[in-house]
Order: C-alpha cells, then structure tokens, then sequence
C-alpha cells in the first residue's frame, strides 16, 4: 500500500477515473439486462399459436372421454343394480330410482335384505350435469333401464348429444 507522502493528484484523479468507470459500466449493465417488449410480445404470440393449436387438437377428445365416462358410469350403476337384486330379489322400482342404491327406500316393496352400508356412496350426475334416468322395467324388455341423455340432456339426439343407454352398450 502506497504512503500519505507518495498520493498525488495524478493517482486520486485515476482512482476516481476507475471508480466512475466501474459505477458507468454497472449502469450500463443494469440498463441492458431485460428483455424489450417487442421480444416480449413475439414470445407471448408464439406462446398463443402454441396453445391455440395444441387446445384444438386435445378440444376434438372431450366429448368422446365424456361418453366413455358415462358408459363406466352406467356399468358401475349395473354392477350396484345387480348386487342390489341378490341381497333383495328384485331391482328397485322407478320411484324407489337410483337412490334406493345409497339408502334404504322406504314403502313397496320393501327390500328384504338391504346392504346396511348400502351399494354406492352417492348418485354421481352424468358428465354433462344431468342426473342418469332410469326405468323398472326397463324398455326393450329388460329388467331395468338406464340412460343418461348425453350433452344436449333431452332424449334422442347424435354425436355428443346421442344417449348413452344401458341396453345398447357393448360391455
């Protein structure tokens, strides 16, 4: 280290010099770092090309997992139906419904040897948000009848909007 003696004003004045310079250069530095916004705006437009095809391609996929989720729904409703109707001899009626799978159902007839926890939790709706339908006895001859009446939510209908029915599924 340099003596009190030996400090000019010629090294005070290249110390200062090398300190300014320092501070510029991280000012500098400071004020390049960042992205502009015309980089920015480039990268949220490629951002939404992205999405909007990726969205509608995974968009065509939607109403077919919801009518296959229907369908599990249906065979998880014949499973319950069908344990129903060896604990009691009989599937519930159309006014005992759905419901007579989550409680006991009161009034005629009444089942002999109800499952004290019952045969579901709770009646899910369909995937569109309807409640399923259904019959004893059912159509076409069956024992029951179940059905959700797909997007559209009235009977009838094609595409997304075909019913989903018990008696006309492949297992």
């Amino acid at each position: 280290m340099e003596s009190l003696d030996t400090v000019t004003p010629e090294i005070i004045e290249d110390r200062e010099e090398a300190i300014n310079g320092e501070r510029q250069k991280e000012r500098k530095d400071k004020d390049q770092s960042g992205f502009t916004l015309i980089e920015i705006m480039v990268v949220v437009m490629i951002i939404g090309l992205l999405a909007g095809l990726v969205g509608a391609r995974i968009w065509q996929y939607i109403g077919p997992a919801k009518q296959n989720a229907a369908k599990a729904q249906i065979m998880n409703f014949k499973t319950s139906l069908d344990k129903y109707y060896m604990d009691n001899g009989r599937y519930p009626t159309t006014e005992q419904g759905l419901q007579a799978l989550v409680e006991k159902p009161a009034g005629f007839p009444e089942p002999k040897n109800y499952d004290p926890d019952g045969y579901l939790d709770s009646i899910p709706l369909d995937p569109w948000g309807y409640e399923y339908v259904y019959f004893s006895p059912g159509v076409q001859g069956g024992k029951y009848s179940l059905e959700s009446y797909g997007a559209d939510g009235v009977d009838g209908g094609e595409g997304e909007d075909a019913d989903i029915e018990s008696w006309n599924m492949s297992n």
